[in-house]
């Protein structure tokens, strides 16, 4: 989990992916023929395939970016108001730490809000918004006023810990993703056609750098990877949990912005059943994934999203299982090695 530790604590919010950047082409560029990175700032990494003939394009695309804030304001005292930068639920920012990425490198600093000690009755019971919290930085304005200026990038701060089968961190969405795809071309045996592994920009803002790059690369086949909501915890009934820790990867079926490649559904699903990898299959209601760009590229693609189950998505500790991680990464493998790609 080495690897999977560097991924989630690297900062990389939407649109200054440079960071996390760096790691994956430090890992990829062994395993591919060639690398580059496109306008957008996607990184778009080539393995050439066995076929002498008849070889089809699949790209694979898992975003690099984490939700996070710039900042949109400093006050007469140094503290930071923020403009988010992807979902945030406000609820879950109180008393956390931050990065904010300034001119001279990394600062912390707290998210910060009134103390409940002073508040009035009716501010109690108010869910707290973006307006009502600031970042302190804990240094005078002057220096504040030097490092950080309107725009400057903001992420939360948060140890990556693995205790067993499980893991905890931030930005498992979607640093998961960098790790499958690192790990299934590893594993993959002779890969027959050609790969076009793509870390994407700005998904949580729209996928973007999948949209730019989906074109670019025009794949005949499009595979997302990404997380998917595992809420398999008190409260939610069997009906609503959408995927469950522990039962392996997840073959999204549907979300709420694709409708995933029947034949590509039945080849993962079988692929998972014939090499007795766990797995579940997945429906989610609400939000989306690049294998949406992917569908869309150009005259239009098959695409499908593969993912990996996990709890409290978009918050400093999301949590998933370690075996259906890998489990995602050999699956992935299982795919790239076949001839037949179930379209």
């Amino acid at each position: 989990m080495d690897l999977m530790k560097e991924l989630s604590e690297a900062s990389a919010p939407s649109g200054f992916e440079e960071e996390i950047r760096a790691i994956c082409r430090r890992e990829l560029g062994p395993l591919t023929d060639e690398i580059r990175v496109d306008a957008m700032g996607n990184l778009i990494a080539v393995k050439r395939g066995a076929l002498a003939k008849g070889r089809k394009r699949i790209m694979l695309a898992g975003h690099m970016d984490e939700i996070g804030f710039l900042v949109r304001f400093i006050d007469d005292q140094g503290f930071l108001r923020l403009n988010p930068v992807g979902g945030f639920d406000p609820k879950v920012l109180l008393a956390k730490r931050v990065v904010v990425m300034a001119k001279s490198g990394k600062l912390v600093g707290v998210v910060g809000s009134k103390p409940i000690h002073i508040m009035r009755d009716e501010e109690k019971k108010k869910l707290p918004e973006i307006d009502d919290l600031f970042v302190d930085l804990g240094l005078p304005v002057e220096e504040v006023k030097k490092e950080v200026e309107i725009g400057t990038p903001v992420t939360l701060r948060q140890e990556f810990l693995n205790w067993g089968d499980i893991a905890t961190g931030k930005a498992l969405d979607n640093r998961v993703s960098m790790w499958v795809i690192i790990r299934a071309l590893e594993r993959a045996g002779k890969i027959p056609h050609d790969v076009h592994a793509v870390m994407t920009v700005q998904e949580e803002v729209g996928l973007r750098g999948a949209l730019a790059a989906a074109y670019g690369v025009d794949p005949d086949v499009g595979v997302a990877v990404d997380v998917t909501l595992a809420c398999d915890v008190p409260g939610v009934d069997k009906r609503d949990q959408i995927s469950r820790l522990g039962d392996g990867v997840a073959i999204n079926v549907m979300n709420g912005s694709l409708i995933s490649h029947p034949g590509l559904v039945r080849k993962f699903r079988g692929l998972a059943e014939q090499k007795s990898i766990r797995h579940q299959l997945e429906i989610l209601p609400k939000g989306g994934t690049d294998a949406r760009a992917l569908q869309a590229a150009r005259e239009g693609k098959p695409a499908i999203t593969l993912s990996v189950p996990t709890r409290y998505v978009h918050t400093v500790v999301e949590m998933m299982n370690v075996k259906d991680l890998s489990a995602a990464a050999d699956l992935l493998a299982v795919f790239l090695s076949e001839k037949d790609l179930g379209i």
